[in-house]
């Protein structure tokens, strides 16, 4: 049995899948970008007007007579001469900015007749021009490799003119249950069983950390059935047994994956919920097995296996730690080190506390419901008070 940080070593050391594949960017959001994006084009590539209004080179004197209208500059047809002192161009919102202009004056600060305006409030200084590659120059990096591609970064990109990225492929997980006694959601229940919930938050899961998920679906406590359904995914990346690494006589997964060239990295963490979590490795093919009991395996999905995924992704393993002070008591906990399920709120004033979740059983499903949080409890840890400061993982 290994700590939780050798544990995540083990993960953290796994190293990122080398194949990438270019996507349109309408299809990158979500994944990890394999190269740097460099601005193709400056942007803007001209100064450009930020306002409705006329174009005109700045002086002192704009508001004592009339400035002679010469011409227009429509968004995307420029203006096709030079501005002297005492003349303007009316311009729009994006529309280059004439040669001889250095400042845009307002409409609403003009009265125009014919071809002549007025200039009827005080101008002070140029202004309302967006000056060339102000957002970004041509050549400049724009993201970087190894980012998680957000909604905004497709306009970043799509200014940048690209209409593409370079991504890593997907890590290719396949997810295994195991039981007789489980059954899928609907079926007319005999005694003794009990329905499959928890590949539903684990494939959802998956997907969110960017995997292409597979439900294996849930093999018999039968060596020959459990194999039949591995070898059918032969090319997944990872895979997830859920359940059946106990040692009792029909838990059969680690033999199984065992006789099919996966060796052992760890088989048990020092961790409650889930001690029997696991890890074996063929070549670039890995096993994370996870417990059977809800609570252990939604717990260590958040602790090992989102971690396995950043990894395969050239992300890093490490998870997203926050301290906050509890709003109620924690009692003192015992010899292995402990996550608990808690709910992270913020105040009026914005101020974070955590509230711990009143039952604790791994089997439990519904705590799961509010919490957003997970609270560190170290080996040995004293009881804690309201207001006393905590650690965590935060699930969100």
């Amino acid at each position: 049995m290994i700590t939780r940080q050798e544990a995540l070593a083990h993960i953290g050391s796994v190293p990122a899948i080398g194949e990438t594949e270019t996507l349109p960017l309408e299809a990158c959001v979500g994944r990890i970008l394999a190269d740097d994006v460099a601005a193709r084009l400056t942007h803007p590539p001209a100064a450009m007007s930020a306002m409705d209004g006329y174009a005109v080179p700045f002086t002192e004197t704009l508001s004592d007579g009339p400035l002679e209208l010469i011409g227009e500059a429509a968004a995307g047809t420029p203006f096709d001469g030079i501005v002297a002192p005492g003349q303007c161009v009316r311009v729009f919102t994006g529309s280059v900015i004439p040669r001889g202009c250095d400042h845009v004056i307002i409409q609403e600060d003009v009265r125009r007749q014919d071809n002549r305006i007025w200039t009827e409030m005080p101008q002070a200084s140029p202004r309302n021009i967006r000056q060339a590659g102000i957002d970004f120059r041509e050549g400049q990096v724009l993201l970087e490799a190894g980012t998680r591609i957000r909604p905004v970064h497709l306009s970043i990109c799509a200014a940048g003119n690209h209409a593409s990225m370079i991504v890593h492929r997907r890590p290719r997980v396949a997810l295994l249950t195991n039981g007789d006694e489980l059954k899928p959601p609907g079926s007319d229940l005999q005694p003794g069983q009990i329905i499959s919930s928890n590949e539903y938050a684990l494939m959802a899961l998956l997907r969110d950390w960017g995997a292409e998920v597979i439900n294996l679906g849930t093999a018999r406590d039968d060596p020959s059935d459990i194999r039949r359904r591995v070898e059918d995914a032969g090319n997944s990346d990872v895979f997830v047994p859920i359940g059946g690494a106990s040692v009792g006589d029909h838990d059969h997964m680690k033999d199984v994956f065992g006789r099919l060239g996966f060796d052992p990295v760890f088989t048990k963490i020092a961790i409650k919920p889930g001690k029997p979590t696991w890890h074996s490795r063929r070549g670039h093919q890995y096993v994370l097995g996870l417990p059977g009991n809800p609570a252990s395996a939604l717990v260590c999905a958040h602790l090992f296996l989102r971690p396995l995924m950043n990894a395969l992704q050239g992300q890093p393993a490490n998870a997203q730690w926050m301290q906050a002070p509890l709003a109620a008591p924690l009692p003192a906990n015992g010899a292995r080190e402990a996550f608990q399920r808690g709910t992270l709120a913020r105040a009026e004033n914005d101020a974070p506390s955590i509230t711990p979740a009143s039952n604790q059983d791994s089997s439990l499903l519904t705590p799961f419901v509010n919490a957003n949080f997970l609270i560190h409890r170290p080996s040995h840890a004293p009881a804690l008070t309201a207001g006393d400061m905590v650690e965590g993982v935060r699930l969100d």
